[in-house]
Order: C-alpha cells, then structure tokens, then sequence
C-alpha cells in the first residue's frame, strides 16, 4: 500500500513571501473585478500593505533559522532574512516611482496603434497590472536566496523573471525602445535559463542530488568526476552572471536600462542584483566551498573584466540611462570580489554593499524620472547642462548619489567599497583588489563629469526642467538619499547588526 506524505511547511517563517503572493494573487482578482476608477488607489494600497506586511514578518522572525521550513528545499537563515529585509526596502521605494502613472502612458499623437487604443491613453487611463507584477516580481525574489536545493533556484529564477520581462515592455511613450527592450531581455533571459538548467542537471549527474547539501557533501568526498562539476559549476554560473549584468553576459543591460519605464528600471537594476547575488553567495559560500580553487580562476576573470569593461565604457555614454546601465555592470564586478573573498567579511561586506547600492541606484533613477520636456523624460545627458541652477536642490540630490556609485567618504558606497575590497584583501586576492581600485578611480571620472556638466556649464533653454510629479516619486528620492547618508556617516549600527546574521546556516 503506497503512503503518501503531506508537506510539512513552517508558515510563520514562509511568512514574508507568502504575504507577498497573497499580496499579488489579490491585486489580479482587483485587476479582474474592479472598475477602473477604483483599481488605481486600490493597487497601490494592496501593494504598499503587502511589502510593508512582509517587511514586519522578516523582523519579526529575525534571529530564527530552520533548514526545514518547506521540507528541506527553503533555507531560513541570517542572510536570507538580511537579503530578504533589503528587497522589501527597495520594492517599497521603487513602488513610489512607480505609483506614477505618466511612465506607462503618453499622448496618443506620440504612439502608434489603434483608435481605441489612442482613445484609452487620452483619457488618462492607467496600467495597473503593473503592481501584481511587481509582487509576483517580489515573491521570487524573496525566494531566490533562500532556495537550498536547485529545482527551486530554477522556479524562483522564473518567477522573478517573467514578470519583468513584461514590465520592461510597459512603456507607451517610447514604445519601439520599450518593445526592444522587453524582447531582448526575454530571449537573452531565456538562453540563460537553459544554461542555468544545464548546469543543474550537470551538478545532479555529479552529485546525485538536487540540494545544495547534497552536491557539498558531493564536493567534500571527492566521490564524482571533476570536469563534470565543473561544467556544472560554469552552466549554473551563466544564469546567475546573467542576472547580474556581469560581462561577458551584460548585453541585455544598456538596453533594457535604456528602454523600459524608468521606475521598472530602478527596480530591476537594484532588487534583481540582492535577490541574484543572494543566492549566488549562498551556493558559492556552501555547495562549491570546498571546490574554491577550481572556480576560483574563472570568478577573479569575470570580476576583472567586469569591473573594467563597465568603468571604461560608461565613459562615452551620452544617455544618462545608459551610463547608469554601465555603471551598474562595473559595481557587478565589485560585488563579485565579496563572492570571490569567501570568508565572513566577504559576506558581511556583500551584503552591506548589496543594500547600499540598491537604495542608492532607486534614488537615482528617481531624479531621472523628474527631468523633463513637453514630450517626457530627458536622458540625453547634453540637455542636462546647467541642471544645477535651473533646480540646485534636485542636481544636489543627483550628484550624492553619483558619489556614492563613486564611493566617496561619508558615502554609503565608500563603507560598501571599502569593507568589500578590505574582506578581499584579507582573503589573499590582492590583484582584484587592486583592479577595483583602478576601475573605481576611472569610475569616478565619468561621475564627476555629470556633476560639473551640471553644475559648472551654462544652462540652455530647450524646454528642459524639473516637474515633480507626485508625492511618493519625491518621497523616495529624500528617502534614499537621507538612507545614502546616514549609512556613509553612521555605518557601525547597521554593520553590526549584519554581523551578528551573516552566518549561513548548513
């Protein structure tokens, strides 16, 4: 006679992403049954109670940890609650940006389509799906760092993914770039999935097992062939380096960056790179620890090149969204040196960085959605000459961002950049440290260039000027600028309650 076992699932420790599923099932059943009217305030709380609700549920379990909480397949720990609390942080300031509706409408005379299409922009109709995609974004997000075995790496993966493929497509005011964006970054994301899925069945080939548990023990006994592992490795490496914008698999972002509603851009260059590096740390820092040497070769190269190739071509980008996206894949590159260092403050430093960066890359993408003409957004770096005296105060906020990518003291970045190469350092890779040193003085250079565009040129009269369009856009601009200070001036609170969580559990 056959048993069969029920699921055995810890909910209160779930908690936080089944908020935000419940969260994002609720707003398509708005979606579905409300009436127009209603649906846009409607989303918009469903979306901010949602985050928010999570976000009380990752403090509330804080300090717990269970390896069991979905039947082996779902780690509770430190790092997942610490990865968790910051991508419900970031969400909740993207949501802000994207609670304007003017990204994802325009004028009629300024897209093609049909008359009833024209007739439903016109008339101020919103794009509300946009929030339960985000949730559904969210969800698997939250679930990537925590996945511990591979089938529900690869289900996160998906689940983060789609729905951002879509939201990249949302934009009605550029529609061809937005089109553009959203199909290259589908099937570029789609080739990575199948590298992710090769690289898994390679790892259960080598280990005879999906969790990460097993493949360590795998690695620790020396039981299966090296050069199987290390496709394995290699495969499941491109998924990942996929998500993160790292070179050689970083074209999809100037793109995507570019084309997509500035507020999907923001949360996807910064959300996306906590929940991808959070589980890349934890399979790097647990099912291949013990193979550091052979993977170790192949990281320190793409870190490198990464840092590099970013810094270098941000150089002579002329969009301001663009130079963003480049900027994005050299702190990829930085990033990877925590992963690389493979020691506790390589963690620690990671996952500072991670959070400092995310709200940081918010803030910014936040005062380019408040620069605009008659016809929309202005990215076009020229046009934003003199920007520091037609509105100081908004150039102001601007340029403390761009030195915090730059990781100039009493910065978030310079404690980010400073406790990531200092954890690389003591781990013996001094040669990328020395590189990130390079990269970050060459970055540095095309920050401060935007700076004295803005401040030390002459302003020209193009119709170009500042409109804040709601109270949340500015909300979460002064938000992540005032987070952006307080963790360069006042870090120690802050790192050491990372400290005493940044301890996976095995």
């Amino acid at each position: 006679m056959n048993t069969f076992l029920s699921p055995v699932l810890n909910y209160s420790l779930l908690s936080p992403i089944l908020v935000v599923l419940g969260g994002a099932v609720i707003g398509v059943l708005i979606e579905a049954f409300a009436s127009r009217k209603v649906r846009p305030i409607a989303q918009l709380s469903v979306t901010f109670g949602t985050l928010l609700l999570a976000l009380i549920q990752v403090w509330r379990i804080r300090g717990q940890s269970s390896l069991s909480a979905a039947m082996g397949s779902v780690v509770i720990d430190g790092p997942t609650l610490l990865m968790q609390g910051s991508i419900l942080v970031i969400s909740l300031l993207a949501v802000g940006l994207i609670a304007d509706q003017e990204h994802f409408t325009a004028l009629a005379a300024a897209t093609p389509g049909s008359a009833e299409e024209h007739a439903s922009i016109q008339s101020g109709e919103q794009l509300t799906e946009i929030y339960p995609l985000t949730l559904f974004a969210v969800a698997g997000m939250l679930l990537f760092p925590a996945a511990n075995d591979l089938i529900t790496l690869f289900v996160a993966l998906e689940m983060l993914s789609l729905p951002l493929y879509l939201m990249a497509g949302l934009s009605r005011r550029r529609r061809v770039l937005s089109q553009e964006a959203a199909l290259k970054y589908f099937l570029l994301g789609a080739f990575s999935s199948a590298f992710f899925l090769f690289g898994a069945a390679y790892l259960y080939g080598y280990s005879g097992s999906v969790s990460l548990d097993g493949i360590r023990e795998s690695v620790i006994g020396g039981s299966g062939n090296d050069v199987i592992l290390l496709i394995g490795i290699a495969f499941l490496s491109i998924g990942l380096l996929f998500k993160v914008g790292a070179v050689p698999f970083h074209a999809w972002s100037p793109d995507v960056y570019q084309g997509a509603p500035t507020p999907v851009t923001a949360f996807m260059a910064a959300a996306t790179k906590v929940a991808a590096f959070g589980a890349m740390l934890r399979i790097f820092y647990t099912a291949f620890a013990n193979a550091y040497w052979e993977w170790r070769p192949m990281l320190t190269g793409i870190a490198i090149i990464t840092m590099f190739f970013g810094s270098v071509v941000a150089i002579a980008q002329r969009d301001i969204k663009r130079m963003l996206a480049y900027s994005s894949i050299a702190h990829a590159g930085f990033l990877l040196t925590g992963v690389i260092a493979l020691n506790k403050a390589g963690l620690e430093a990671s996952l500072f960085y991670l959070f400092a960066y995310g709200v940081a890359t918010v803030g910014a993408f936040g005062i380019v959605t408040l620069v605009r003409d008659s016809s929309g957004e202005v990215t076009d770096l020229k046009r934003w000459t003199g920007l520091g005296k037609r509105s100081p105060f908004v150039a102001s906020l601007f340029a403390a961002f761009l030195l915090a990518f730059a990781g100039i003291p009493l910065t978030s970045g310079f404690i980010g950049k400073f406790s990531i190469f200092s954890a690389a350092y003591e781990s013996g890779n001094h040669a990328i440290v020395l590189v990130g040193v390079l990269s970050s003085a060459i970055a540095a250079y095309f920050y401060i260039r935007v700076i004295v565009l803005m401040f030390f040129s002459d302003p020209v009269e193009d119709g170009t000027t500042v409109i804040i369009p709601s109270v949340l856009t500015w909300v979460t601009v002064l938000g992540s600028f005032a987070i952006t200070i307080f963790l360069g001036v006042f870090p120690t609170p802050f790192l050491n309650f990372i400290s005493s969580l940044a301890v996976f559990l095995r």
